[in-house]
């Protein structure tokens, strides 16, 4: 069973993700939050598998509530709530350890795909929308200097997070790069490691970091 926290300022948004989510007999929604400080006490006394979060609420919005769940570390799944795709707010919580974002008039089916995508550890971007944002959150194309962030990597883990960069699942990577799932598992988890990353999201950006270079 897959737990979901709901925290979004609008009740009425609340109630139809609480209907949507119900829907999948593999989801149960255990806490509505209806702000960013509401929502990081019911994170921690809850313990969800994902949280659903509203970037923009009163007294603490998503964006603080978003890093202060993750100062305690990469659990749980956090999945960003957002009208539109390019809101800079969203970029900036995506650099936080946002697991990924869905828009608000996503249809119900993809928000139970992307829910459960988020429990299993995956990235909630399609492919083609990741190198636009990641564009966008390293400063629209200019150079951001300094150091390397991949160089401590091995060149088949560079492979790996090149791949993850993209947005590709550890079934993609596993095909792709003709290696077995749990070694893909494996790659990522120590991907994660090295490179002091939260979650996939955090991987991809520091990858299109280095492509800035």
């Amino acid at each position: 069973m897959i737990r979901v926290l709901i925290a979004d300022d609008d009740p009425l948004v609340r109630v139809g993700l609480s209907l949507v989510l119900g829907a999948g007999s593999d989801l149960r929604v255990v806490g509505e939050a209806g702000d960013g400080a509401e929502a990081v006490e019911a994170a921690r006394r809850l313990r969800p598998d994902v949280v659903l979060m509203d970037i923009r609420m009163p007294r603490m919005d998503g964006l603080a509530a978003t890093a202060e769940l993750r100062r305690d570390g990469p659990e749980p799944a956090i999945v960003v709530l957002t009208t539109f795709d390019t809101d800079e707010h969203l970029l900036g919580a995506l650099r936080l350890g946002a697991n990924g974002f869905l828009l608000k008039d996503i249809a119900p089916t993809e928000i139970l795909k992307s829910v459960r995508k988020a429990a299993a550890g995956e990235s909630i971007l399609a492919p083609a929308v990741v190198p636009r944002l990641i564009q966008h959150a390293v400063g629209r194309g200019t150079s951001t200097g300094g150091a390397d962030p991949l160089a401590v990597l091995t060149p088949r883990e560079r492979e790996v997070a090149e791949a993850v960069a993209t947005g590709a699942s550890n079934a993609d990577i596993s095909r792709d790069l003709h290696m077995s799932v749990p070694t893909v598992k494996a790659y990522v988890s120590r991907l994660l490691e090295k490179l002091r990353c939260a979650n996939r999201v955090q991987v991809a950006i520091l990858v299109h970091e280095a492509r800035q270079r």
